[in-house]
């Protein structure tokens, strides 16, 4: 992969719906094309009608299946404008590795895959939760989309196993959510939670507890998720607390011209 792209470059209608999706890494059974199948039929769900307003969407995708270590964005320093999207799925684990593509990808459409782009404790917990409530919203789309259009002939019925899949995630974040935010209680549970949040790199189960209400709001209102395309477009990305990284956020919705209804929600929800 070489590219002499700037990481805030890129051809001239090349976004993240039609960027090159390079396979790599140990696939076992899973042959290479089969899973680029799966691959481009998640983002076809995530991104195919969504509004990539960000100005920093790489070149290319790369996706990368290890068979140790947690899913992740490998970042690197080379200028290259690449994502570099890394996964963990067994042989033929359609289901998994949708899902764990999805939430990646969320990252990289937050503008989470060049250099400097590092977990920030401060508000990282929301982009976490923002991302994994993406991937939960694309998967419902997934599984629609494979009863009816499948990537692998005769395969309608494996839409169902999705939609089962999905279920048993969201249903573990409900469990988290239990006794946690709703619309009329989330600021009280912001300001019991604060601490715990703001210290948070990565997936708690307290930030997930605001998946449900997050995918609620995206399967309601999918024109908001354009808002996930003006994130960590300032110096100090996720590091702000909430009130300034949503402000941050807002603003940032204005300079590139997309939706603010989103972080506004939140806003209202939270603080």
């Amino acid at each position: 992969m070489s590219s002499s792209l700037p990481l805030t470059a890129r051809p001239l209608g090349v976004t993240l719906r039609n960027a090159p999706i390079l396979i790599g890494g140990d696939w076992g059974l899973s042959l290479e094309n089969a899973s680029l199948r799966v691959v481009e039929k998640m983002r076809l769900a995530c991104v195919g009608q969504l509004e990539l307003k960000s100005d920093r969407q790489p070149q290319r995708i790369h996706v990368e299946n290890v068979r140790t270590g947690p899913p992740h964005i490998w970042l690197h320093f080379d200028k290259q404008s690449v994502a570099d999207i890394v996964v963990d799925i067994g042989d033929r684990d359609w289901c998994k590795l949708a899902y764990q593509f999805g939430h990646e990808l969320g990252h990289v459409i937050a503008n989470s895959w060049g250099p400097g782009a590092a977990p920030r404790p401060g508000s990282q917990w929301l982009e976490e939760s923002l991302v994994e409530s993406f991937s939960l919203w694309g998967l419902g789309r997934l599984a629609q989309a494979w009863r009816t259009d499948p990537p692998f002939a005769g395969d309608n019925g494996f839409g169902d196993a999705i939609a089962d899949y999905r279920q048993r995630q969201f249903s573990i974040y409900q469990g988290f959510a239990a006794q946690g935010p709703d619309a009329a209680g989330a600021k009280a549970w912001f300001k019991d939670k604060k601490a715990d949040l703001e210290t948070a790199n990565g997936l708690t189960p307290t930030g997930l507890a605001l998946a449900p209400l997050l995918v609620e709001t995206m399967t309601h209102a999918p024109e908001w998720l354009e808002a996930i395309g003006a994130l960590n477009r300032w110096p100090e990305r996720s590091s702000l607390p909430l009130p300034s990284y949503l402000e941050a956020w807002i603003r940032s919705c204005g300079e590139i011209k997309a939706n603010p209804a989103l972080p506004e929600r939140l806003q209202g929800l939270l603080l």
